[in-house]
């Protein structure tokens, strides 16, 4: 590696994209027996994996790019690149939840009464807790934001502060988010619209709790190695994630909340 002639990192054998792979299979696995048997305690074991696996993988990644220097310029562009396409890959999967919804506002089926939303359905409220998380995560977007602004002007009290208020916005979005579950009147066997309800706020609030840890990763990075105005790319990728998260949340709040009322 000392004698290369080129800018890319070929990376050495790293059993994670391995171990990555099957984990996603155990969850499956584990979610067909969770619906046929209704037992949480089967979700335990993936849990613990999904966990513990991204912690080690990010170790060896900070590893490669602080310690041993391997994240230039060029790597750095395709690490721009491959967070691109993967939210281009996240865009599809909302959009397979909007298709299902819009079909089924626009043309309700002969089954639900072709009213949307069906009878049996009492929906939230646009203006309460749905408009208070709409916006924090407005608010949120402003404050990771200005963290990105004082990376770039090197103010470490100001990139501190924004992390830490950009993740309390994200926490506080889902502990109302799970209130109002359980505040609910209908469950996600109700129809077409608690399906898709569900499945989408649902997957939305997950990619928030992701969004919320992939922020506090880069906390933990910028206090231990103090990060450069021009290297800072974990950072910049969390932004985009977050950003993309927040869009997705205005698309939801606006055909679900307020259009589907």
């Amino acid at each position: 590696m000392i004698n290369k002639f080129h800018q890319f990192h070929i990376v050495p054998l790293n059993p994670w994209p391995l171990v990555r792979s099957l984990q996603a299979w155990i969850v499956i696995i584990n979610l067909v027996l969770i619906i046929t048997t209704k037992s949480s305690k089967i979700i335990q074991l993936p849990i613990i994996l999904i966990i513990t696996s991204p912690v080690l993988w990010w170790k060896n990644v900070l590893k490669e790019s602080i310690k041993e220097g391997f994240h230039q310029k060029t790597v750095i562009d395709g690490l721009k690149i491959g967070i691109i396409l993967f939210i281009i890959s996240e865009i599809f999967f909302f959009r397979s939840f909007f298709w299902s919804y819009f079909h089924s506002r626009i043309r309700p089926n002969l089954e639900i009464g072709q009213i949307w939303p069906p009878n049996i359905i009492k929906t939230f409220s646009p203006i309460n807790v749905p408009l208070l998380n709409t916006i924090l995560l407005v608010r949120s977007g402003v404050t990771v934001t200005w963290t990105h602004h004082s990376i770039l002007t090197n103010k470490n009290n100001k990139r501190y502060k924004g992390i830490i208020i950009t993740c309390i916005l994200g926490i506080y979005f889902s502990i109302l988010q799970a209130i109002e579950y359980m505040q609910a009147e209908f469950s996600i066997s109700d129809a077409a619209y608690g399906s898709t309800f569900f499945l989408a706020t649902g997957f939305h609030g997950l990619h928030i709790i992701i969004g919320a840890t992939f922020l506090l990763v880069n906390l933990n990075i910028i206090k231990k190695f103090k990060i450069s105005i021009n290297h800072h790319i974990g950072f910049e990728i969390a932004a985009w994630y977050w950003h993309f998260v927040d869009v997705v949340w205005l698309f939801l709040y606006i055909s679900i909340y307020w259009w589907g009322k």
